[in-house]
């Protein structure tokens, strides 16, 4: 295992930023970086990147701004800029859910799971019948499983969801769905890790199930790139469970890919050594924050917890990594989530 560290951070902001509480020994202060623009920024951004693209520090002054945002605004180090809200970006509110703020693929994440065969047992023709039985096993991009899809599971097909119209998009795109990809930077790969074991990683999300939801709430919050609903109204509520159903469903998406990979492994000999880690980096979750409760959002970063398990996806071709949570508080106990591919 591998701490997970981060680089010294930058402050967009022009007043010096107290030093958060929790603060871990030897961690870096925030450095002051001048404020540009006119935004009229409420809170410091926290930037722990050498470099973040103009376009997505933009985005991380103007969701400073906002209202609705405590303490500060942190950016991991692998930001970038995206739809509404740069990747890479957490923030908290005491009583506010932006649904725009986490994008479409709500729940998306990375699943582990390590076999009991060492890596060097499969050759180059073994993987291209692996890699050749999951293309036709996993579809891909805006591929889904034809005829009546695969079950969902009882939990997540009979729960409520907040609409009619969400219920009828279950029915029919939850199992076509369940067990794919997507496209993007979404992949299945197998890795060797430095022990020489086989792992298995697995990136996606909760698919268009997801992007339902989350076009609904942004409906419902009415005009403005960044607008909120309150959680304690019907409507923030209903936002809340829906988010959680889909994470819930974009890790049994995850889920039954690995058992996909498992069945094809079986074939060489290999079989899951220990439970599978699953690790979503698209969240919205109520955690104690600057000593209160606090609904954290996160879009493209891990929750990271002192001593949590922390998955961090290299680009294509390079290393991927398992690592602990160093649980920084001025990072709001977070760090990146990689997935570049």
């Amino acid at each position: 295992m591998v701490a997970v560290t981060l680089a010294l951070p930058r402050v967009l902001h022009p007043a010096i930023v107290p030093e958060p509480a929790g603060r871990l020994e030897g961690a870096p202060r925030p450095t002051l970086v001048r404020r540009h623009g006119l935004l009229p920024q409420r809170v410091p951004v926290l930037v722990w990147a050498r470099a973040a693209a103009p376009a997505a520090e933009r985005q991380l002054r103007l969701l400073a701004s906002q209202p609705y945002v405590v303490g500060h605004v942190a950016a991991m180090p692998d930001v970038h800029v995206a739809s509404g809200v740069a990747v890479g970006t957490v923030f908290a509110t005491r009583d506010h859910a932006v649904p725009a703020a986490l994008g479409g693929d709500l729940g998306c994440g990375v699943a582990a799971q390590r076999f009991d065969l060492s890596a060097a047992a499969l050759s180059r023709g073994d993987l291209r019948v692996v890699l050749a039985t999951l293309a036709r096993l996993v579809p891909v991009g805006d591929a889904c499983h034809a005829g009546d899809g695969i079950p969902v599971p009882d939990v997540l097909r009979e729960a409520a969801l907040s609409t009619r119209a969400l219920c009828r998009e279950r029915a029919y795109l939850g199992p076509r769905h369940l067990g794919t990809l997507g496209g993007g930077n979404h992949f299945v790969e197998l890795d060797r890790a430095p022990d020489g074991a086989l792992w298995a990683l697995v990136h996606t999300g909760s698919r268009g199930l997801g992007a339902a939801i989350r076009a609904h709430h942004v409906r419902a919050c009415g005009p403005g790139d960044l607008a909120a609903l309150q959680v304690s109204q019907a409507s923030g509520r209903a936002y809340l469970d829906d988010v959680a159903w889909a994470i819930a469903y974009a890790a049994a998406n995850r889920a039954v890919i690995l058992a996909r990979v498992a069945e094809t492994l079986s074939a060489f000999g290999a079989a899951p050594d220990g439970d599978a880690l699953d690790v979503p980096h698209n969240t919205l979750q109520r955690e104690i924050h600057f000593g209160e409760p606090l609904l954290v959002h996160r879009k493209g970063a891990v929750r990271a917890d002192a001593g949590s398990i922390v998955i961090v996806p290299g680009s294509m071709g390079t290393a991927s990594w398992l690592g602990r949570g160093l649980g920084l508080a001025a990072a709001l106990c977070s760090c990146s989530h990689g997935a570049g591919r």
